[in-house]
């Protein structure tokens, strides 16, 4: 009954935490040249540090997405403890709508993809939006990976902290979450929680001073 209860609550506190769309206007922020923020999750906390001078377009949108909340409440839902943690659909379909058709023009690999450096995800040439991978090795084959005519995947932060929290995610699915994504994208975590049941989260992402 206890953990029913905590369950309850931890799902009311993240659901008070879903982020509003943002006004256009926060297209326009600009990162600091370097910056941290502190990813609350269900199995702990870990911090990364993002680097502007690795993907200037990467930092502001991580940045512009952390500042307005976006990161909370999301689902850790590719979780592989021998390669990846990938995340970053929102719990709101009017959220992904504004976020998701604002591409980001593609730039070249400055870092190498080793353990804890993370790139943004994409399918195909400037498809980079909201989707983050964390790598839990070194994937330095991502560097110059062809996917589309486009090598490489381009890092813009790294976890210098916390690492081992990673480590302790539900691993449990892999990437066998990677084919229903636009699912995700339709009914939000709902439909995560229904068919991958355990799956873990962020409960928040904050910019840290």
């Amino acid at each position: 009954m206890k953990k029913f209860l905590a369950c309850i609550m931890m799902l009311s506190c993240m659901l008070h935490l879903q982020a509003q769309v943002p006004e256009a206007s926060v297209l326009k922020l600009k990162a600091p040249e370097t910056f941290k923020a502190l990813f609350k999750t269900t199995k702990g906390n870990f911090t990364i540090e993002v680097y502007r001078k690795w993907s200037p377009a990467g930092a502001d949108r991580l940045y512009q997405l952390i500042k307005t909340g976006f990161y909370n409440n999301n689902m850790l839902f590719r979780v592989q403890h021998d390669y990846v943690v990938q995340f970053g659909i929102a719990d709101s379909k009017p959220l992904n709508k504004f976020w998701d058709p604002k591409k980001l023009p593609d730039e070249p690999v400055k870092a190498s993809n080793t353990k804890g450096v993370i790139s943004f995800a994409r399918g195909g040439s400037n498809d980079r939006s909201t989707q983050l991978f964390i790598n839990m090795i070194d994937n330095r084959v991502l560097d110059t990976v062809k996917r589309q005519d486009l090598r490489g995947y381009t890092p813009v932060a790294r976890v210098v902290a916390g690492m081992d929290i990673l480590y302790r995610l539900t691993n449990k699915y892999g990437r066998s979450t990677l084919a229903i994504q636009d699912s995700v994208y339709k009914y939000g975590n709902s439909y995560l929680a229904r068919n991958f049941p355990g799956l873990d989260s962020i409960i928040t992402a904050t910019l840290l001073d």
